[in-house]
């Protein structure tokens, strides 16, 4: 697919095809004590457990896949504050390409050992969206690098979309309701897409971070917004929506759900010592807006979007 194909029907399932060899089909878990606290039906899809710990590695060897070889020669680049630059780290070697990756210096230092271990350059840069964009466009005018858009990119939201479409097939029964995080809204319009397409009577509800609340606001505006303020311990959703995600989310998403930070970490908890499986603060955004409305939810089956566990184990925040 091109920059511009509007990701359909078809195109996810090639998508999906397309990556396979190179992502993990994530399990789908559920546990009984969450169910009972929160009186639903929850089925967790585990992109924690995907390669680099986080389901941008869908979008990223995507996007990197659809390169044609002249378009890898000069090497890749993109801007991220982990995640997408473990993605397209790990996608660019796997095609023996080199990697240009521009990080925020507060950046966690699992995900910039990551980025590191798989071979990529490290930029380091104020964490800003005028400041990610300017190293990028240094890195490019410098290398000749190709730049991929860590959210606002068609091939990067394809592959975003095949968690979900993989989440509705692992469930045997309908999901209600369909959850992921959103930040940039790569991963919340791919599963929105997956949801129009694969399961249309099934409802896409987002969670944001009071900290980083601008998708909410460009949701209902319908232009991009900036947050009031930024400050958040969920890294990994700092950035604003780009026109590309905006345009799917207010088509396809039916509301989004703003938590605090104790929230976030209150539910980040509790899949920690209930499910014991590691989950990141962004991670555990959704689940954080499903217990803070479980009213909304009663009685439901909720699909939700784990996206990630890359955590600095020595700055837990619990």
């Amino acid at each position: 697919m091109t920059p511009e194909t509007f990701p359909s029907q078809a195109i996810i399932e090639q998508t999906h095809e397309l990556i396979r060899h190179y992502i993990h089909r994530t399990p789908v878990f559920t546990n009984s004590t969450i169910n009972q606290q929160c009186g639903v039906e929850v089925y967790f899809k585990c992109e924690n457990f995907q390669k680099i710990g986080a389901f941008k590695a869908r979008g990223g060897i995507n996007a990197v896949l659809s390169l044609q070889e002249s378009e890898r020669t000069n090497g890749i680049t993109t801007h991220s504050s982990g995640n997408h630059a473990q993605a397209i780290a790990y996608a660019a070697r796997q095609v023996g390409a080199k990697a240009y990756i521009v990080m925020p210096d507060n950046s966690p230092k699992v995900k910039i050992n990551a980025v590191l271990g798989y071979g990529a350059e490290i930029t380091f840069c104020p964490n800003t969206p005028e400041d990610r964009e300017a190293a990028v466009q240094k890195i490019v005018a410098h290398t000749g690098a190709t730049f991929i858009h860590p959210f606002n990119d068609y091939r990067v939201i394809a592959g975003q979309a095949t968690a979900a479409k993989e989440l509705l097939e692992q469930v045997e029964d309908t999901l209600d309701v369909l959850m992921a995080p959103v930040g940039g809204g790569g991963l919340l319009s791919g599963t929105a897409l997956s949801a129009h397409y694969f399961s249309p009577t099934t409802e896409v509800i987002a969670g944001e971070p009071e900290g980083a609340a601008d998708a909410i606001l460009s949701f209902k505006s319908g232009q991009i917004e900036r947050a009031p303020f930024v400050k958040t311990i969920a890294d990994g959703l700092l950035t604003p929506l780009g026109d590309k995600t905006l345009a799917i989310i207010r088509e396809h998403v039916k509301e989004i759900l703003i938590v605090s930070d104790e929230e976030i970490v209150a539910a980040m908890r509790l899949l920690w010592e209930r499910m014991k499986i590691v989950v990141e603060p962004s991670g555990a955004v959704p689940f954080a807006a499903l217990m803070k409305h479980k009213d909304l939810f009663a009685g439901k089956k909720v699909g939700i979007v784990l996206t990630g566990g890359n955590v600095d184990l020595g700055k837990l925040p619990f």
